[in-house]
């Protein structure tokens, strides 16, 4: 079968990332340059650190990933990873991947980062099965601001500012929490998106 590629792209939580991922005997790549993706699963883009410094990381990678996310394959983004899923953020300068339509905006919260857990509303997603009642870890000052609201399938609150937590175009995901660290329920997600692939 063929592996999930996990890019390291010099920002991330991967050594948690790849046990995760990697805990049902899946085959997990970690490569820092992605050539071609011809003989990839599923990319996943990591994410602690600055969206400037990451959109940088990216550099001539970026075409790359587009093509093959165009060519159909599965991408999933995780924090940061999520962010740069996006055109654009207010955290810095730099072009987002620009895969799902919308930009990155700071919390509208009197105290940052979230850091901590957080309870997710879920919608009806079947990356939620079994995933009832999700309480989140979360370490985040940003969050999406996708253009089209059918996209978000899931929100949490923090300090009165409501965000996207997850959102999906497609074989696209996008996750603002941690999943790796959220307990059965965020392994049930991770679960849930590469059974679907499968």
């Amino acid at each position: 079968m063929k592996p999930i590629v996990l890019f390291d792209y010099g920002v991330g939580n991967l050594h948690s990332l790849h046990k995760a991922l990697s805990r049902r005997g899946d085959a997990v790549m970690i490569r820092q340059k992605l050539g071609g993706l011809e003989d990839a699963r599923a990319l996943v883009l990591p994410g602690v650190g600055a969206f400037g410094a990451a959109t940088e990381a990216l550099g001539p990678e970026r075409a790359t990933i587009r093509s093959a996310v165009d060519d159909g394959l599965p991408c999933l983004g995780i924090c940061l990873g999520m962010q740069l899923l996006f055109e654009s953020s207010e955290e810095g300068p730099g072009a987002g991947l620009g895969l799902v339509r919308g930009h990155v905006r700071r919390l509208d919260a009197g105290r940052c980062p979230q850091m901590g857990w957080n309870d997710v509303d879920t919608g009806a997603d079947r990356l939620f099965d079994g995933a009832a009642g999700l309480i989140a870890y979360y370490a985040n000052s940003y969050v999406a601001a996708p253009a089209l609201e059918e996209v978000v399938v899931a929100r949490s609150t923090y300090m009165g500012d409501r965000f996207p937590a997850v959102v999906r175009s497609g074989r696209i995901v996008g996750i603002q929490f941690h999943p790796e660290k959220s307990g059965a329920a965020g392994l049930r997600i991770l679960d849930n998106f590469f059974d679907e692939i499968r």
